[in-house]
């Protein structure tokens, strides 16, 4: 892992849409990661994610291990200091904010892509399916099926319908807790990518991370799809608290956060080597995660993205 350090960031100035310098650098910085998303959106069947940082590789060491890459960063919305990262080999969680590490052994090659919180689940899904958790997180259970397809890259769920999205087949939901799937659209949702946010006020409204569009919106229950700015490409999207208007996008081209539910966005400056970055219970907390050898590499910032620093 690398040695414990503080990083300032400062935010630049306030812009709605795209940022073209920001892009320009984001990706000359993560073209080999660029390449591998858009691969995987074409069908290639592997999502991974590839960087130059550093570390050990040791797993008897390995912090949050993940394996080689990196796919997921979620904090659980029912306990804020829980948080956990995934990849395909493996994922880690936290109880105490990122400052200690388990491994979560039925995750284990579950290459851990899109991820759903309920009432009374926890749904992760990726190239093997989908996983259910009914005891809060600690086990998981593969609940393959009726799944219409199971390469699961995106996953999302209300209080009364579960969605998810397929290299193969597009966008499907479920209105009986995956009892039966319906395909809601083929036309779109191949290159959809990690959480699909589904608006606590309106269950037709979602919003899902394309890593050939960037931030898109349905608001027909992911029938149809429009635009809805931020990164030309992204991979992972969150919200804060219980509503959809603090949003941050990530992915290859970097991220941007928007304060009114997509309609603006500004570029949000992460620390070097974070590739996803996520909301915690209000948007003035956030954490962002890269990849450090077979790790992820894991910062918090307590004034909205302004500086960051490890959790201790």
């Amino acid at each position: 892992m690398a040695s414990p350090r503080t990083s300032t960031r400062h935010r630049s100035r306030p812009g709605a849409g795209r940022h073209p310098a920001q892009q320009r650098s984001w990706l000359a910085r993560n073209s080999i990661w660029l390449l591998a998303a858009l691969a995987v959106a074409a069908g290639a069947g592997a999502f991974i994610v590839m960087t130059t940082s550093g570390g050990s590789g040791d797993e008897s060491d390995a912090g949050a291990f993940v394996g080689g890459d990196l796919h997921s960063l979620v904090v659980d919305p029912a306990d804020p200091g829980r948080l956990f990262v995934g990849g395909h080999q493996a994922v880690s969680v936290t109880a105490d904010g990122g400052a200690t590490w388990r491994q979560v052994p039925s995750l284990e090659d579950k290459d851990a892509m899109g991820w759903a919180f309920t009432g009374d689940a926890v749904y992760v899904s990726g190239h093997p399916g989908l996983n259910r958790s009914v005891d809060g997180g600690v086990t998981f259970t593969m609940i393959n099926d009726t799944l219409p397809d199971t390469d699961v890259h995106a996953f999302g769920a209300g209080a009364g319908v579960l969605y998810g999205a397929s290299p193969t087949v597009g966008v499907f939901a479920s209105d009986d807790a995956g009892e039966s799937w319906a395909i809601r659209t083929s036309a779109t949702g191949q290159a959809f990518f990690g959480r699909i946010i589904v608006d606590p006020a309106d269950e037709q409204h979602l919003l899902a991370a394309d890593a050939q569009a960037g931030v898109v919106q349905s608001r027909d229950g992911g029938r149809s799809w429009q635009d809805a700015g931020g990164l030309p490409s992204a991979t992972w999207i969150s919200a804060a608290g219980d509503s959809v208007e603090s949003l941050v996008a990530s992915g290859p081209a970097g991220a941007s956060q928007s304060s009114d539910g997509g309609r603006s966005w500004e570029p949000l400056e992460l620390p070097d080597g974070a590739l996803l970055a996520e909301l915690g219970a209000n948007a003035d907390t956030l954490y962002a995660a890269g990849l450090d050898g077979t790790a992820a590499q894991v910062w918090i910032s307590h004034d909205g993205g302004a500086t960051w620093s490890e959790p201790t």
